[in-house]
């Protein structure tokens, strides 16, 4: 029985094995022959001999040896695995089924032990036959057994380690499990990922990679571990698996569980595994070679170490070596020098250079390499070599609900742990991590032992890993209950001591610690709570040794993050230098602090309130003091938070804040972020969520989310719903499909606030749309859904609508980019007009746009709101639809379900189905159905390869539609567009013209004349055969308004036709016939036309490039006439209109511009027009415009075009422009304007004129006595004004910039005196020069200008401007003289026909030099009548002034002289009041303004002085110096009329203030004083107010910006109070304050004629307000008040409004 069991076994592995074992022998079919002769003596082989396929030779060979018997079989197969070549799996897996080699182990061992390791390995291996040396095969089976001895070592290994579910030996059963496999393992989550995007991360940690849209295969797949292997395909080259995840995700204890797996025998595909943990490598510091990495550091063969080395190489396929913990490796690993060239098997290499072969193939070729790390650090070479990348994902809820009964499995409260843990979603989140899963329940078991009536487990991970440390040390308590504190007391010297390792640690890059590196006392109590971990370690060659490491790296970054905040040297300062997220949001290329990835946020976690006591019992500190601490690392936060942060720094920031649980540092951080947050490409994890929604829902402001590109747990949606402050949210990626949109259906009703919703480049099919479409109606505040580029199809489509109809607010769907055809177009279009709140379909090409009504929820019912509901139904039912079908394919087939569908729906506003291929055929059904469809806008067929019949179809819709208002067609651009007029307004249309016409316009004639209609038919090119079908659609147009025809080459024949329509066209008042090849001669035609059709309002013609066309119409009764057109003939189509048909010869082009408005009048009818007759006959009188442009017209089309438009009745304005004409073209139009008996205005624009040509024009005003002004432009533009009736009025010439010089000076003159009237000559802008305006100048008498005559800008110099000057005393009428040589070069000469007095005299700039002075003066000496004189810059120096304010004198009246020259500023007071003092009459003003450069004086003639005793005594009174009293004996002798004196911007000394004081200021007729801006000394301040104490005559008081204050004011008070006639105090811009405000007051109490009051931008408060606001009403006069700028209040305001309010003649109040 039991040798049928081995048979049967031998018998299933060779067929197993077959297809292996054939493809193996066929190498040497001969060796196989030469075996089957040999084991079958007795068989005839011959016939395989012939066989040349060696395959099929090797199968016959086989069988025939099979067919034997088992026996023979047996030894056949024990002699193949000695003496044949074969792959080691294959061998191994024959010698263990035949039987070979277990007996002969002692045998083979010992020959084994004396040949050489060294043996020809693969294929190449050279085969013996039968003969061969007996050695060779011992040596193998040595190799053999040595190899199977060194396997069953390992797995005891691993057994003894892990321990076995099968027995393993005495020795292995007797030991104890680790603690890592106290608990049954609970499988992983695992994902393949790809290369590219893994690659990408290593280059930027976690940052985003904008707008990268990623494909269809970057779907994340779920895979199982035995999956990692399987989909690696075997190719005889080193297979590459890397396995990356976050941490604690349980990579380390899954890389055991395969160690365990494959000692158990679950990974049959391995003979051996091997594993290696970074963390010991980083121990070795020297270089070893692969055979003392194998059996040094790893576990070394009990015999013939060179036999297993051997075996190991030759089967490399089947070896698999896990490297665990990349990221925990201290060194750098590079790609090899060479990857080509393999290394010495015997040379040493570093750690790095090892793994790196491996990974290239160059050790171990074939082998399987498997490595494990965090995702920070991932060589580029590892990701570019990798066969197969996966990512652990930790935990789903299955998993976390799976690890918990496991663990709670003893426990009675099992079901409520695994309830608490269900039922929170915050605690849920952190099991999704294994580690932090394992903390939570030893947590949660904890608290349940206690039986506490409420569970309250810790919110943050910081807190559970505090409350794992206190459970670890409560749990070695022997004594009775001790409480929390007292056992950190008990312990915190130990608890100190391992905070110091672990940083040191961090900061060294060390995570394996030996003995001498742990206090004795640390080290007891870490191993006593279980948070050291012991193992075996090796350094090189050295024995094994205790090496100590933190259970989890998480946990050391735990206790360094604790020692930073504990420690009494770490200030707040160095505890900020230390705070760094550089371990995730650093660039590759910087210094990173390898193994701190949490490490930021425990310390921000050990910055909550919650921490604070735990901090200070182990800091042994006050709570300020470890405030203090947590608030540097707040205050680290809130700096991060306003830096840029990509989607991953965010979320890294989201969890720091979290840790804190700080609401108002939460708040901030959103606030910061702008509310909007944006992740790009990195995985999401349900604790990230937690936290970031967290921040979100701390903030205030509504929140948009958007995912693109970002692999996420669909548990992360459910942590989402409890975000309450989401408006926007957006996913995309190909990894959305179904599954996602159904979990994402359980989460959304939970969001309140959400308005939009973007699931965009997903896999979404009709199955994860319906799940999401019956929760949307419970989004209640859900306006817009984006469902583009998903995966939709034409059977979905049908139901988008009628699911999405029942979102109460919806107003936008977007479903773009899906796979949709013509049939789903017509199937969303009936949809979408069925539907009652669908308000517009769009559909273009791929894109597909559904808008809804998005109306709110019904609104309660009440009395008030009765009539408003009633509306809103009453709305509801005339609903118009939007529907755009545009780029569809949409062909004929398919017209008659559009027309269907167009009558299906009661209201369209809008249809568009261009971009289709409808053609003539469709556009016809479309016709066909309009009169019964409701469009309200417009219907767009462009783009429908239509031709003539086609448009002609559509344009019958004019006349059988009665709300069609516009057709636009053109075949060149192929557009085809009917436009409506809605049904408010064709109603109120239709009501308005019933009740005009009455009974006269019945039946459907009338009907159709209701809506004025338009008709754009251009750019078609109609050939004359299509021109007839045209006309004839035309005919029934009766109602058309506007007709374009536009650039349609229709040429004199096609427009002939067109003008023969026109009395069927009875409404038309705009026709355009532009670019249609006209000849010239219908310009005539048309000023023809005009003089003969009345109701013509304007023809406007333009030629462009010398093209021209023309059209006319008349439509009322008139006399037969020839119109004189050169080709025409003259029909009557009824007794009330009259059409003219044109025959035109040449052709000049189609580039023209023609328009022809006509006058408004009804003609829907003959009686109506019969009716309206005589209002036609008002248009004759109205303005009628002819306009021809760009057109070349000799002198003899001008004659007869004049001879036209003379008898044409009404035109009034004629503009010729850009039309070249000629001198004698303009001279005879110039004839001609005496026949042109109604023109006002003629204008020639953009037309060269020369000199001549200008006088021509200037003598118009002699050819008609109806022209009023003359005016020509730059020798380009000319206009006439004309008036209707010849009278007595003005004239004006305007001659500007037309190059008028002294050649033609004396005809202008001959020609202009000939004007009896002129009034206004502008020769400005010529080059008249010095003699042209000199002889100007002497014929202005015979010229009888008499307002203004403009000289300006005719290159004069100062000689011009002495004859300037000249006229002031030859010419009686010239009352102003205004000249200018700066830039501006003004030369005015202003009359008066008048006697007047005045004379004025302004010179500015003239820059006169030393010999035109003499001159200068002569000729003001001369002038008597001058009254005043201006001076501004020209360059007069102190001396000519003084000479000039000598020579300007008069014989009686008064003389104003101002000077502004730049030396004022600099001159003194005494030397200015010397200078005023000069002219010979008596001063009446002195004005000095130093900050304008100022010097006015005013002299009245003739001059009046006073009694030289009188003037002594007062000057002996003032106590002047001697050397004063000349002086001032003369300026008062002249200035004892002065009755103005005003001074700004001086510096007065105390001499010059005294004499203000005491000799100007007593003046006796002296009403207006102002010194402002100046500086005043307190002295002269008290000169100043006792000199105006004399001032009784005083109206005008300006002491403005001296900085007077209260003081000041006190002493100004006596002042005023004797000044009865005070009009105007002015005292703004000072310091005056309340107190101020109070002598005022009693100062100006007997001002009974104050007209002003100004007191600005002082330091009135309330209180002085308060006492001017009293005084105002007393003073009936007043008009303007200013109290701007000063410190009034509101309640001053109201107090000054009041007291305004009661007087009567105030205007302004500032």
């Amino acid at each position: 029985m039991q040798l049928q069991m081995e048979d049967m076994d031998l018998q299933r592995a060779i067929a197993n094995a077959q297809p292996q074992l054939v493809e193996s022998l066929s190498h040497d079919p001969e060796w196989l022959l030469m075996k089957a002769k040999h084991f079958l003596p007795h068989t005839d082989l011959s016939h395989v001999d012939g066989i040349t396929d060696r395959k099929e030779k090797v199968m016959l060979l086989l069988n025939a040896l099979e067919s034997a018997g088992p026996i023979l079989w047996k030894q056949f197969i024990q002699c193949v695995c000695m003496e044949g070549n074969l792959p080691m799996d294959l061998e191994i897996l024959l010698m263990s089924v035949s039987g070979e080699g277990l007996n002969q182990k002692q045998e083979a061992f010992a020959e084994a032990s004396t040949q050489s390791p060294s043996q020809p390995t693969g294929l190449e291996r050279r085969r013996h036959g039968s003969n061969s040396h007996p050695n060779g095969k011992e040596s193998k089976q040595q190799r053999l057994d040595s190899a199977e001895r060194y396997r069953h070592l390992i797995v005891a290994s691993v057994c003894q380690r892990y321990g076995n579910k099968r027995a393993a030996g005495a020795a292995v059963l007797g030991q104890a499990q680790p603690a890592a496999f106290s608990q049954a393992f609970v499988n992983l989550v695992i994902r393949q990922s790809k290369a590219s995007r893994l690659k990408e991360r290593a280059d930027k940690p976690r940052e985003d990679s904008a707008g990268m849209q990623e494909a269809e295969e970057c779907v994340d797949t779920a895979v199982k571990v035995s999956d990692l292997f399987e989909s690696v395909v075997s190719s005889g080259t080193t297979r590459v698996i890397l396995l990356f995840g976050k941490p604690g995700m349980g990579k380390t204890m899954l890389m055991h569980r395969l160690c365990q797996k494959w000692a158990e025998g679950a990974l049959p595909p391995f003979l051996f595994t091997f594993l290696v943990e970074f963390r010991q490598l980083n121990l070795i510091s020297r270089k070893l070679t692969l055979k003392e990495l194998l059996f040094d550091l790893l576990l070394p063969p009990e015999d013939c170490p060179d036999a297993v080395f051997q075996h190991l190489l030759e089967n490399a396929q089947r070896l698999l070596f896990i490297f665990d913990g990349l990221d925990e490796f201290v060194g750098n690993i590079d790609q090899p020098s060479s990857p080509c060239v393999s290394p010495a098997l015997h040379r040493p290499m570093s750690i790095s250079e090892l793994f790196a072969n491996f990974c290239f193939g160059k050790l171990l070729p074939g082998c399987t390499v498997l490595v494990t790390s965090r995702p920070k650090k991932l060589p580029d070479f590892l990701l570019s070599r990798a066969d197969l990348l996966a990512e652990i994902w930790g935990f789903d809820r299955e998993k976390v609900e799976e690890y918990a009964s496991h663990y709670f499995r003893q426990h009675s409260f099992k079901e409520q742990a695994i309830a608490h843990l269900k039922n929170n979603s915050k605690l849920l989140s952190m099991c999704l991590i294994p580690a932090l899963c394992c903390i939570v329940c030893v947590c949660l078991e904890y608290l349940l032992r206690k039986r506490l009536s409420k569970v309250e487990l810790p919110q943050t991970m910081t807190q559970f890993y505090i409350k794992m440390l206190l459970i670890f040390i409560s749990k070695q308590q022997t004594e009775g209950t001790v409480s929390e504190d007292t056992q950190l007391n008990h312990h915190r010297m130990a608890i100190l001591g391992l905070c110091d390792l672990a940083l040191k640690g961090l900061e060294q890059k060390k995570i394996v610690f030996y003995v001498d590196d742990i206090p004795e006392h640390v080290k007891e109590f870490a191993s006593l709570h279980g948070l050291l971990n012991v193992f075996e370690v090796k350094r090189s060659d050295s024995l094994p040794e205790a090496g100590h490491a933190f259970v989890h790296l998480s946990l050391q970054e735990f206790f360094a993050a604790l020692y930073l905040m504990i420690n009494n040297a770490v200030d707040g300062n160095h505890l900020k230098k230390k705070f760094s997220l550089k371990s995730k949001w650093t660039l590759k290329n910087e210094a990173r602090t390898e193994f701190m990835e949490n490490f930021h946020i425990f310390l921000s976690g050990l910055s909550s309130k919650e921490c604070r006591t735990f901090l200070t019992l182990l800091a042994e500190q006050n709570q300020a003091w470890v405030r203090n601490k947590q608030a540097a690392i707040l205050q680290s936060l809130k700096k991060l938070a306003a830096t840029n942060l990509t989607g991953p720094k965010i979320i890294e920031l989201c969890h720091c804040t979290y840790e804190t649980q700080d609401l108002e540092l939460a708040q901030h951080i959103g606030s910061q972020l702008n509310f909007k947050y944006e992740f790009r490409n990195f995985r999401l994890t349900p604790l990230d969520v937690s936290a970031l929604v967290f921040i979100i829902n701390c903030g205030r402001n509504l929140t948009h989310l958007d995912f693109a590109g970002c692999p996420m747990e669909l548990d992360c949606l459910e942590v989402l719903a409890s975000c309450k402050n989401i408006e926007h949210l957006s996913f995309r990626s190909r990894k959305y499909g179904d599954e996602f949109a159904a979990a994402l259906s359980k989460s959304l009703p939970k969001i309140k606030s959400l308005k939009k919703l973007e699931l965009t480049g997903g896999s979404i099919t009709a199955l994860g749309l319906t799940d999401l479409a019956q929760v949307f109606p419970n989004c209640l505040q859900l306006e817009e859904i984006n469902l583009q580029d998903n995966r939709l199809r034409d059977q979905d489509m049908g139901k988008v609508i009628g699911m999405l109809s029942r979102v109460e607010k919806l107003k936008t769907v977007d479903l773009s980019h899906n796979d949709i055809s013509v049939k789903s177009v017509l199937t969303l279009a009936k949809g979408a007009t069925a539907c009652p709140n669908v308000t517009e379909l769009h559909i273009r090409k791929d894109t597909i746009m559904i808008y809804f009504s998005g109306q709110s929820g019904k609104v309660p019912r009440s009395p008030n709101l009765r009539r408003r509901e009633q509306k809103k139904e009453n709305a509801a039912q005339i609903r118009s639809v939007k529907l755009r079908l545009q780029d569809c394919g949409l062909e004929l087939q398919h017209a008659g379900e559009i027309a269907a569908l167009l009558r299906g729906c009661a209201h369209f506003s809008e249809v568009d189905f261009s971009g289709n291929q409808l053609g003539d055929e469709g556009c016809r059904e479309l016709a066909k159905s309009l009169p019964e469809v409701h469009i309200s806008k417009q219907l767009d067929v462009s783009n429908n390869q239509i031709s003539v019949d086609g448009v002609c179809c559509l344009l019958s819709a004019v006349n059988t539609c009665l709300n069609v208002v516009e057709f636009e067609a053109s075949l060149h651009h192929q557009t085809a567009i009917l436009k409506f007029i809605g049904d408010k307004e064709f109603a109120s249309t239709h009501s308005r013209d019933t009740s005009r016409s009455g009974v006269q316009s019945g039946g459907s004639e009338s009907q159709k004349s209701v809506v004025s209609r338009k008709i754009r038919l251009t750019d078609s090119g109609f050939p004359t055969r299509d021109l007839d079908k045209l006309c004839t659609v035309l005919k029934k147009c009766s109602s058309v308004s506007e007709l374009d025809l536009s650039n349609n080459a229709l040429g004199d024949q096609g427009v002939g036709k067109l003008v023969g329509l026109l009395p069927e066209l009875k409404a038309v008042s705009s026709l355009k016939l532009s670019g249609n090849q006209i000849s010239l001669s219908a310009v005539f035609g048309l000023a023809q036309c005009l003089s003969a059709q009345g109701h013509i309002k304007s023809i406007d013609i333009r030629y462009v490039q010398g093209a021209c066309c023309c059209v006319f119409l008349s439509a009322m009764q008139l006399e037969t006439r020839d119109l004189g057109l050169p080709c025409m003939k003259r029909e009557r189509a009824s007794p009330h209109c009259v059409f003219i048909v044109f025959s035109f010869g040449s052709s000049l082009g189609n580039a023209q511009s023609v328009h022809v408005t006509f006058w408004e009048s009804v003609r829907n009818s003959s009686t109506r027009a019969a009716g309206k007759l005589l209002a036609h006959a008002q248009h004759l009188e109205n303005d009628r415009c002819f306009r021809l442009r760009e057109c070349t017209v000799s002198p003899k089309d001008m004659d007869r075009l004049c001879q036209i438009l003379g008898k044409c009745t009404g035109l009034t304005e004629l503009e010729l422009s850009r039309n070249a004409l000629s001198d004698q073209s303009i001279e005879r139009l110039l004839m001609s304007l005496p026949r042109l008996h109604s023109l006002k205005l003629l204008s020639i624009r953009n037309n060269k004129f020369s000199p001549n040509c200008t006088l021509l024009l200037a003598n118009s005003l002699n050819l008609c006595e109806r022209i009023r002004e003359v005016e020509v432009r730059s020798s380009e533009n000319a206009f006439l004004h004309l008036a209707r009736r010849i009278e007595s009025q003005e004239t004006s010439c305007r001659l500007t910039d037309c190059s008028i010089g002294q050649n033609e000076v004396e005809d202008l003159c001959r020609i202009l005196e000939q004007c009896g009237h002129l009034a206004e000559l502008d020769l400005s802008g010529n080059q008249l020069g010095n003699e042209g305006l000199r002889h100007l100048l002497d014929r202005l008498l015979q010229m009888h200008v008499s307002r203004l005559l403009n000289l300006s800008h005719n290159k004069i110099s100062q000689d011009g401007v002495l004859h300037l000057i000249n006229t002031l005393s030859t010419c009686r009428n010239v009352t102003e003289v205004q000249v200018s040589l700066c830039s501006k070069a003004t030369s005015l000469i202003k009359f008066t026909r008048e006697d007047e007095p005045r004379k004025i005299l302004r010179l500015t700039e003239c820059n006169f030099q030393p010999e035109h002075l003499p001159k200068l003066f002569s000729l003001l000496q001369k002038c008597t009548n001058l009254t005043e004189y201006i001076s501004t810059n020209n360059n007069m120096t102190t001396g000519a002034v003084e000479d000039l304010l000598r020579a300007l004198r008069k014989s009686l009246g008064t003389l104003r002289i101002s000077i502004e020259e730049p030396w004022v500023r600099n001159e003194s007071i005494t030397s200015l009041l010397q200078m005023a003092v000069q002219p010979h009459g008596s001063v009446t003003e002195i004005t000095i303004s130093k900050d304008k450069g100022l010097l006015r004086v005013g002299v009245g003639f003739p001059c009046r002085t006073e009694k030289m005793e009188s003037v002594v005594s007062r000057l002996n009174q003032c106590g002047l110096e001697a050397k004063h009293i000349h002086f001032l004996q003369r300026v008062i002798e002249k200035c004892t009329q002065l009755q103005e004196l005003s001074w700004s911007h001086i510096d007065l000394n105390d001499a010059e203030e005294a004499m203000l004081a005491n000799a100007l200021l007593t003046l006796p007729t002296l009403r207006k004083f102002a010194l402002t801006s100046s500086s005043v000394t307190p002295s002269g301040m008290g000169h100043l107010v006792a000199g105006l104490q004399q001032c009784h005559a005083i109206e005008e008081l300006n002491l403005g910006s001296l900085g007077l204050d209260d003081t000041a004011i006190l002493k100004l008070v006596p002042g005023l109070h004797k000044m009865p006639l005070l009009k105007r105090l002015l005292l703004n811009n000072n310091s005056i304050g309340s107190d101020g405000c109070f002598h005022l007051a009693e100062a100006l109490k007997n001002a009974p004629h104050m007209e002003e009051i100004n007191l600005s931008h002082n330091k009135i408060e309330h209180a002085g307000l308060e006492k001017i606001a009293t005084l105002l009403p007393e003073m009936q006069n007043l008009k303007r008040v200013n109290l701007s700028s000063n410190s009034i209040g509101p309640a001053g305001g109201e107090m000054l409004a009041e007291a305004l309010a009661r007087c009567r003649r105030v205007e302004e109040l500032l």
